[in-house]
């Protein structure tokens, strides 16, 4: 899916949030961020909703569609980003 968007929603503090971006940091996986903790991403809890219809993180928005719990996010990021290379 190398033409796919992306954004991952996390939150400081979240230690799921935390397993999927060290995932993503020990494979070298570079994905836009949004930590909708911090501004200016507050609006971000509008956009989870909308997205998903829940305000869980991680959440990886995939070309519009939500991916939520960090082990199915990590299965994805592994089988699209890792295992190609």
């Amino acid at each position: 899916m190398e033409n796919s968007q992306y954004t991952l929603y996390v939150k400081a503090g979240c230690p799921f949030c935390a397993k999927v971006l060290n995932f993503m940091d020990e494979h070298d996986i570079v994905l836009p961020i949004m930590d909708i903790s911090l501004e200016p991403y507050k609006d971000g809890y509008d956009k989870l909703i909308n997205l998903g219809g829940k305000y869980q993180v991680p959440c990886l928005d995939i070309d519009g569609k939500a991916l939520y719990e960090s082990d199915d996010i990590i299965a994805y990021l592994n089988k699209t980003f890792v295992e190609k290379n």
